[in-house]
């Protein structure tokens, strides 16, 4: 595919522009948060040198990039330029195609937002629990239904590209696209039945999560034969580096009781986090009543969380940063307050 001038010059631009000594002070500094070197209470990583942009990224509405590589590609390097004139931020992009490529590939409705929301897509739920039956009789998808064929084109896409640019192949980090977690796709999949569902039919719910996680083992060994996984530090959203090769959402998990989190979603992200080398898992909204439970996961190495506002923040941190456990790209504001709490933050929180 032939790369349009405007991403060219952007190109140019960042890959001139990328100091090896800047971007290797800034992975020291996560290499030593994540590893235990840390000796402060609160982690800011912090870039020594910034590099103002001669070539102004324009915008690109994602409904455009999601249709066209050349455009996802400039849209993502818009990111890495701005990180590059930024104090916190790694320089990472992504294949951006939203919370549904793992539900496309087993043939839900891809859902594309209104053009002036200029925001992500997602896909349609069954809302059908014999069709959840007939998927689950059907066995593991084709990765390369729905956004899958996006998602590894536009990767095998970057990987040819930055073998013309030296210093963006070494320090420009291609991370996962969002393959969610189990329990998420699952509810993306089935819809709000699926919570009555765990309750009125669990095993056909535990053989929808067995092959949901069949299916993001599938998908992410074939993303890591195009960019092999880094277990000792991960890059995620550029402001969020952890050990292990998988960030994991987790929000359907607010909805459930700790017991019913433990049955049906504890085990399949173990599975993953056993497969992959550990990882970190995120959730939204509340994770105060299953952290406990969460944080007894093998290769657990950090969370990310939002809204500690609808958490017991002090359960959360006796889960996390005095087990050991990262809270990693936290409310700044927030992190201050608590900051004198009994214990401190143990040097293993981020904002």
């Amino acid at each position: 595919m032939e790369l349009s001038k405007e991403t060219l010059l952007l190109l140019e631009d960042i890959e001139r522009r990328i100091d090896p000594e800047t971007e290797e002070d800034l992975e020291k500094q996560w290499l030593d948060f994540t590893y235990g070197r840390f000796e402060g209470e609160i982690f800011c990583p912090n870039r020594k040198k910034l590099s103002v942009p001669s070539v102004e990224p324009p915008f690109i509405n994602i409904n455009d990039a999601i249709k066209d590589y050349d455009l996802m590609l400039r849209g993502q390097l818009a990111g890495v330029s701005g990180a590059l004139n930024g104090t916190h931020n790694t320089l990472c992009i992504r294949a951006n195609y939203g919370t549904g490529i793992m539900t496309s590939l087993f043939g839900a409705e891809i859902f594309i937002m209104p053009y002036e929301n200029n925001t992500l897509p997602t896909t349609r739920p069954f809302n059908d629990t014999e069709r959840i039956r007939r998927t689950v009789d059907q066995g593991l998808p084709d990765v390369m239904n729905g956004f899958g064929k996006n998602v590894f084109e536009f990767g095998e896409f970057c990987a040819e590209i930055f073998e013309k640019y030296p210093k963006i192949k070494k320090y420009v980090n291609v991370y996962h696209p969002d393959t969610q977690g189990p329990l998420d796709i699952c509810e993306l999949l089935w819809g709000c039945d699926m919570f009555y569902a765990l309750y009125d039919e669990p095993d056909l719910a535990h053989a929808m999560l067995s092959l949901i996680t069949d299916a993001y083992i599938a998908v992410m060994d074939k993303w890591y034969d195009i960019f092999p996984k880094n277990t000792v530090l991960n890059h995620h959203w550029g402001g969020l580096c952890h050990r292990g090769a998988l960030v994991l959402r987790s929000d359907s998990a607010m909805n459930i009781s700790p017991e019913i989190y433990k049955e049906y979603s504890a085990p399949y992200d173990q599975k993953l986090l056993n497969y992959y080398g550990g990882g970190v898992v995120h959730f939204c909204g509340r994770g105060d009543h299953y952290i406990e439970i969460l944080s007894e996961l093998n290769g657990l190495y950090g969370i990310n969380m939002s809204q500690p506002e609808c958490n017991d923040m002090e359960k959360i941190y006796r889960n996390t940063v005095d087990k050991g456990i990262k809270i990693l790209c936290f409310n700044h504001s927030r992190a201050n307050e608590d900051k004198c709490r009994q214990g401190g933050f143990n040097g293993c929180l981020s904002v």
